[in-house]
């Protein structure tokens, strides 16, 4: 996108005061249909719609989705509640919708228009003139207010920490809104401007914002709720007077007429369910399951198949983590030690099928990722300000996994740990690991809340007893693993972490130190690292793809070189298995599978 030069330093006196005879009204950037997080959008004005769809795929037909749990709430936007699947995705939109061909680039939605300067101290929306909720409302520039002030207010804490950066809001007009940022701002807060949902003012005022209640959710999206069974199925009809079906954004998706989500008490109710066609799409995340399970009547009738979907998405990270706020955990020489007593290649043969990958970076599978790389000269000059905040070897290779022994002896890392132990001060006495200053024993607890968790935790615990440590399990409902999660209750948990191809804001929930100590973030570790922080901020601040990915690089190895969890492993691909009728377009987004994208062809 070209934008206009700003003023700046060296202004001339004369044009000094131009600027301030005219109120410093010049305009700051052009109008364009996309916002990109670095360079240029992919997709030019004008185009005609997403690479990744089917443009003919045909509209109508029905489609069952599986869901496990229950739901209280028909409201996705506050911390009260759980929300019913979908509202987000189907009922409400935000100004920009999201391209999935490209890591972080936005297209107008509700927004027909955007304009943003070079410096993104503030972003303009121009509302579609088309734009209207489902009850015939126009979209205006009052409910993208009412919008950003009632979820800063009343929603999600994610929303005021994000929306608090918007220091100045100005109608310009029935349809035209800007919003100026503070000191605080960074490079990203436009585009979470553009993401953020708008819901409408004639509705909501009317309404305690907070209740999880079971109000009729009113948005401008392509669907409405046609008829909840509270708590177990919410069902999705396509609205045929939606405004936005025919934008480039939207041509070729929302083709389906009925959307249902079903939900089953767990997982082996839900699958069941699936195998007698009940619903019609399930995602798959049990290597057993998928290389074991599909053998039923359905499938081998050809009325199932299973579909093997390429990513290019980072894989995120699944790890057991360690509570550093604990003092047991607060050596690195611990940490390390603990780290090398996991087998990954015995787990992933008797436990897995074999089928997944071991974990070694935060955004393995991408471009982001520091395994097996050398840090560049940039990562190298965004470090120097924190000598020793990098090993030498994660400098230079990136973080290597120990190398297990699928037999299970695994005889040289069980060397290594007790080395490591040793140096910490630990020593062997009656065949318990002892501190040999205070006499307790190295023993923790890990918190699970699920089968799974808990066959993986019981595994590692007698990994962990070969050599004297001793790990003891706890199973416990997930309200109280919540609530102390939550509370940083625990020595170590399980977790996993979302990874995108444009990590911003949210890294600084998951790892910064202002989030260590409060109630609530995904700083589960306790990390407290002003390298981590710098990284951050670096991110935040790039101005190119190339200044990003050395950020995001050099963040990945501070966070590895802290050993601050037991990385664990990720699925090598995406894993869907689909009901005949279920159709899905040839080309797969770098994001992976998208179901607003399929449509159905029944008999």
């Amino acid at each position: 996108m070209n934008f206009l030069l700003l003023p700046g330093r060296g202004l001339s006196a004369a044009l000094v005061g131009l600027i301030a005879l005219f109120g410093g009204a010049f305009p700051s950037a052009a109008a364009s249909h996309a916002i990109a997080m670095h360079g240029e959008p992919l997709y030019p004005p004008g185009f005609p719609h997403f690479n990744h769809v089917n443009p003919d795929a045909p509209k109508g037909g029905s489609i069952v989705f599986g869901a496990t749990g229950s739901f209280d709430s028909l409201n996705p936007f506050i911390v009260r509640g759980t929300a019913a699947i979908g509202l987000r995705e189907h009922v409400f939109e935000s100004l920009l919708a999201r391209g999935y061909d490209e890591p972080f680039t936005l297209y107008g939605l509700l927004a027909e228009t955007v304009e943003m300067p070079d410096d993104r101290s503030s972003v303009t929306f121009s509302l579609n003139p088309r734009a209207h909720f489902s009850d015939g409302e126009p979209v205006t520039a009052d409910d993208v207010i009412y919008s950003l002030e009632t979820l800063r207010d009343k929603g999600r804490p994610n929303y005021k920490t994000y929306y608090s950066k918007v220091e100045k809001i100005e109608k310009l007009g029935p349809r035209k809104v800007r919003f100026v940022f503070g000191a605080e701002r960074d490079r990203e807060i436009p585009l979470i401007l553009g993401l953020m949902p708008i819901i409408p003012k004639h509705v909501y005022e009317k309404r305690d914002f907070g209740d999880a209640g079971f109000d009729t959710p009113v948005g401008s999206g392509p669907y409405f709720v046609e008829k909840i069974d509270p708590g177990s199925r919410i069902v999705y009809r396509r609205d045929p007077d939606y405004w936005g079906a025919a934008l480039p954004v939207n041509v070729g998706q929302n083709n389906i007429d009925r959307l249902t989500y079903e939900y089953f008490r767990d997982a082996n109710a839900s699958f069941e369910a699936f195998k007698t066609g009940i619903y019609h799409a399930r995602p798959e995340d049990d290597p057993g399951r998928w290389t074991t399970g599909y053998d039923f009547p359905a499938l081998r009738a050809g009325k199932v198949r299973k579909e093997i979907f390429e990513s290019g998405m980072p894989s995120g990270m699944y790890a057991l983590v360690f509570n550093t706020r604990r003092p047991l955990f607060a050596d690195r020489r611990v940490r390390e030690a603990l780290i090398q007593l996991f087998n990954f290649e015995w787990v992933n043969r008797n436990l897995y099928y074999g089928a997944y990958v071991r974990t070694q970076s935060f955004f393995d599978n991408s471009e982001l990722g520091s395994h097996g790389r050398e840090a560049s000269a940039r990562e190298r000059a965004l470090l120097a300000p924190f000598p020793g905040a990098v090993t030498p070897d994660i400098m230079t290779n990136g973080w290597q996994a120990p190398k297990g022994d699928p037999s299970g002896q695994d005889r040289e890392n069980r060397m290594r740990a007790v080395a490591l132990l040793r140096e910490a001060g630990f020593e062997v006495l009656d065949g318990r690991m002892t501190n040999a200053r205070t006499g307790r024993p190295l023993a923790f607890e890990i918190l699970v809340a699920t089968p799974a968790e808990e066959r993986l935790a019981l595994t590692y615990a007698r990994m962990a007893r070969r050599v004297g440590v001793e790990a003891a399990v706890r199973n416990v409902d997930p309200s109280q693993y919540q609530e102390r999660r939550s509370n940083y209750q625990y020595d170590m948990i399980f977790n996993s972490w979302f990874s995108s191809l444009s990590p911003g804001n949210e890294q600084s929930f998951y790892w910064g130190s202002e989030a260590a100590d409060v109630p609530g973030t995904r700083n589960y570790m306790g990390v407290k690292e002003p390298a981590v922080d710098a990284m951050i901020v670096a991110m935040l601040e790039a101005r190119s793809r190339e200044e990003f990915i050395a950020a995001v690089r050099a963040m990945d190895r501070v966070l590895l070189s802290g050993a601050y969890m037991i990385p664990l492993f990720h699925q090598p691909d995406q894993w869907l298995a689909l009901w005949k009728k279920v159709k899905i377009p040839e080309r797969t987004s770098l994001y992976g599978y998208r179901s607003s994208t399929w449509w159905i062809e029944e008999k």
